[in-house]
């Protein structure tokens, strides 16, 4: 495993909200050095999942149907019955979690890909997705090349530039930042 104490997220980029009344979705862009069919295992394969994602899943999300998706890191044991809506190998996924829809689109990028991911995400809360997103895809390229650090969320995330990752989405974003802190904040 890469020196994970090493790592560092860079300032906000690739992300933005796109705003629908009480309805916000969340847009995170990353262009990533790997083929589709790679990426497309990472976002799909329960093994994978455990290296990088907020989740685990009880099963493959390759295939349409139930799916039980368990928070990982969080004050408490969140397990929650999902569906995966679509799953289009390896271009498009489709799925809900905790109440929430996620898409994910992997288009080829010369010899990479260009993963877009929107998530549904109460608009309190969305500086604090983007932030913890960022985070996430950050471990999903150093899983891909290689080099994994293993997964940085919950509390975990706190130790690595979570909050200023926070204020600057926020920022971006054009809203306020909370002036209270997560329960997984109080607790590091």
């Amino acid at each position: 495993m890469a020196d994970r104490e090493q790592y560092a997220p860079g300032h906000a980029s690739g992300a933005q909200v796109q705003k629908d009344g009480e309805k916000w979705t969340l847009i995170v862009v990353r262009e990533l050095r790997h083929p589709p069919a790679m990426v497309w295992q990472a976002l799909t394969d329960p093994a994978h999942l455990s290296e990088w994602a907020p989740f685990e899943a009880d099963r493959n999300l390759a295939a349409v149907g139930p799916v039980k998706l368990s928070t990982v890191a969080a004050p408490r044991l969140q397990v929650s019955e999902n569906i995966v809506k679509r799953a289009e190998a390896p271009r498009l996924l489709e799925y809900n979690w905790g109440g929430n829809d996620l898409r994910w689109e992997l288009e080829p990028l010369g010899n990479g890909t260009r993963l877009t991911l929107w998530h549904n995400i109460d608009r309190r809360f969305i500086a604090w997705g983007a932030a913890g997103w960022h985070i996430c895809f950050d471990v999903l390229e150093r899983l891909l090349a290689g080099e994994p650090i293993g997964r940085i969320v919950g509390p975990e995330a706190m130790k690595f530039s979570w909050q200023r990752l926070n204020v600057e989405y926020a920022k971006q974003f054009g809203i306020e930042t909370p002036n209270w802190q997560p329960n997984v904040a109080q607790k590091s």
